[in-house]
C-alpha cells in the first residue's frame, strides 16, 4: 500500500488554462483510461514533472465530475515553473489524493463563510460546487473574496456567475485599483461586516496567505464564531505526501498527513508562533 503512494501514476494533460499571469489550470486524465480518481473538496495530489521534480497541488475541480482532474497552479518554483510550459498530450506523475478536506457535512444544516485571498480560492472551489450541488442543505452561504488587484481576481466569470445567485452572498474586494474599478478597495476581513450570516450558527472555511487567515480567524472570533467552528487550510512545506520526511512537521502535526485542511481550535496555540 506504501509502495502504491509512493509510485505516480501517469496522467495526461487534457487542457491548460491561462488563468492570470503566473497562474494556470491544468485538466489532467489518466493514460491507462481507469477509472476517475475521487477526491474530497480541500485534498491535494502530488504532481511529478518527469526530470524535474515533485509538488502538492490543491485539487480545484468538481468532486462530482473528477474526470478530468483539475488543478490551479501559480508558478512560484522549478517544478511549477516546468509545468506551466506543458501542453496537451504531454505527460505528468501523480499521486493521491492526499490530505483532509473541508467540512461539507458537518457544516449542513449551517450558516457557511467561505473566504479566500488570491489563489486561496482554488483549493476552496470545490467547496463551493459541492454546496452548490446541495444549497437545500446549508444556511445561508457567504463568499467572501480578496485579491491584491483588479487583473488578479481568479475565476472572474464563475465569482459573476455566484453573484447573480440569490441565494448566495459574493464580495470581491482588491487592496489596490484603479479609476476603472468600481468594486471595494480594502482587506478581505472588512466584508465580514456585511454579515449576512449567523455566527453562533456558522463554519467558517479559509485559505490564503497565512496573514490574512489569522486576521480572518480574529475578526469571525470577535463576531461570535467560535474556533471550533473555523477551518483553516496550511498548505506549507509539503513534500512527500505521507509524513515520512518530516518537511512540513507542524508541531505535533504533519500538514501533508494531518492537514492541510485543520480545525482551528486544534491548533491554535501553534498557529500564531511563526518558527513553526
Amino acid at each position: 500500500m506504501i509502495a502504491d503512494a509512493m509510485l505516480p501514476a501517469r496522467y495526461r494533460v487534457d487542457a491548460i488554462r491561462r488563468e492570470l499571469t503566473g497562474v494556470f489550470t491544468l485538466a489532467l486524465v489518466p493514460v491507462d483510461g481507469g477509472d476517475a480518481l475521487t477526491f474530497a473538496p480541500g485534498q491535494y495530489n502530488m504532481l511529478y514533472q518527469f526530470g524535474v521534480g515533485e509538488v502538492p497541488i490543491s485539487l480545484s475541480g468538481d468532486p462530482a465530475c473528477p474526470r478530468p482532474l483539475v488543478h490551479t497552479i501559480r508558478a512560484v518554483g522549478t517544478v511549477t515553473n516546468a509545468l506551466q510550459h506543458l501542453a496537451s498530450g504531454h505527460m505528468v506523475g501523480l499521486r493521491g489524493p492526499f490530505g483532509t478536506h473541508w467540512p461539507a457535512e458537518a457544516a449542513q444544516g449551517a450558516d457557511l463563510v467561505i473566504m479566500a485571498g488570491g489563489i486561496g480560492l482554488a483549493p476552496l472551489r470545490p467547496l463551493i460546487y459541492q454546496v452548490l450541488a446541495n444549497r437545500k442543505r446549508y444556511g445561508a452561504v457567504c463568499i467572501f473574496y480578496g485579491a491584491r488587484t483588479p487583473d488578479e481576481i481568479l475565476y472572474r466569470d464563475e465569482l459573476e456567475q455566484w453573484r447573480s445567485r440569490f441565494d448566495l452572498t459574493v464580495e470581491v474586494t482588491v487592496d489596490r485599483a484603479g479609476p476603472d474599478w468600481l468594486g471595494r478597495v480594502g482587506v478581505v476581513t472588512r466584508l465580514l461586516a456585511a454579515k449576512g450570516f449567523s455566527p453562533p450558527d456558522t463554519i467558517a472555511c479559509l485559505c490564503g496567505p497565512e496573514i490574512m487567515m489569522r486576521y480572518a480567524v480574529l475578526a469571525l472570533r470577535d463576531q461570535g464564531v467560535g474556533p471550533e467552528r473555523i477551518y483553516v487550510s496550511l498548505e506549507r512545506n509539503m513534500q512527500c505526501g505521507l509524513g515520512f520526511c518530516g518537511h512540513c512537521q507542524f508541531g505535533a502535526s504533519f500538514v501533508c498527513r494531518d492537514g492541510p485542511v485543520f480545525r482551528f481550535d486544534g491548533i491554535a496555540k501553534r498557529f500564531d508562533i511563526r518558527e513553526i
